[in-house]
């Protein structure tokens, strides 16, 4: 009898159909709002949004999805109310070690970009030990932007350029789109995740909302107004057949 390595028993990420994303970017907005529509707190909608994350990560592998990222805590999100911030941090803190075994078993890597340095100490090493765990793993890449922003992000290449160029070590004459890019948060830690191919905004509102500036030049847009906590996977198909119908151009002639 054969012996099985562990590896060939995981499962294998489904094919990509040429009208799927590669990559789908999610602003998930309308906790509060859905909580408040039932008179529940507004953690209770806070909650409810995690199993959202986690049946999009389902469906996101299912549909052969190859990268996957979730806005879950922003720059801006520290000027809520104390008592929300830490309880946000604590429910990330839960969700990272519930799901750890999910995601090993979808194969499924897990990934994070922003300023996570400033994020609680217990936060960081859920999530570095989760990062670390699903690393072997070879399917969907889902990443968590925390205590992300778009604009904090293109600082910090900024800077990081300024310092190499006055060390010596990069030729500002030599910096184009390529070169700059290699120094945002996605690109400078690891293997880079391209550009958003799809980016969902749940709840209606129609703004970026300081989110993946650069990397959202030519993604296209689909807004629902339905809350994050009733986004399942049912509405992700329909964001995705959206998509399908589109014609992406990049600024070029139909045809050219």
């Amino acid at each position: 009898m054969n012996e099985r390595h562990p590896e060939e028993e995981r499962p294998r990420q489904a094919a990509r159909p040429a009208a799927v994303p590669r990559h789908i970017a999610i602003i998930m907005d309308g906790n509060g709002r859905w909580a408040q529509r039932r008179n529940l707190p507004r953690t209770r909608g806070h909650e409810e949004g995690a199993t959202s994350v986690r049946e999009v990560v389902r469906e996101c592998s299912r549909l052969g999805v190859e990268y996957l990222t979730l806005y879950a805590f922003s720059i801006e999100n520290w000027k809520r109310p104390r008592r929300e911030v830490d309880f946000l941090m604590r429910l990330l803190g839960t969700f990272l070690v519930r799901e750890t075994k999910a995601l090993m078993d979808q194969n499924v890597v897990l990934d994070a970009i922003g300023r996570l340095d400033d994020l609680p100490a217990t936060v960081r090493r859920k999530l570095h030990d989760t990062i670390v765990k699903t690393r072997p793993n070879t399917g969907l890449r889902a990443c968590l932007a925390l205590n992300y922003g778009g604009r904090t992000e293109i600082i910090d290449a900024a800077r990081r350029i300024a310092e190499e160029a006055r060390a010596g070590k990069l030729d500002p004459a030599a910096i184009d789109e390529g070169s700059f890019r290699r120094y945002l948060y996605a690109d400078y830690d690891g293997e880079p995740f391209p550009d958003p191919d799809l980016l969902i905004r749940t709840a209606g509102e129609m703004r970026l909302s300081n989110f993946l500036l650069w990397q959202a030049s030519y993604t296209e847009l689909y807004v629902t107004d339905v809350c994050w906590p009733d986004f399942r996977g049912e509405q992700l198909r329909l964001a995705v057949e959206e998509y399908g119908r589109r014609e992406r151009k990049f600024g070029a002639l139909k045809g050219k």
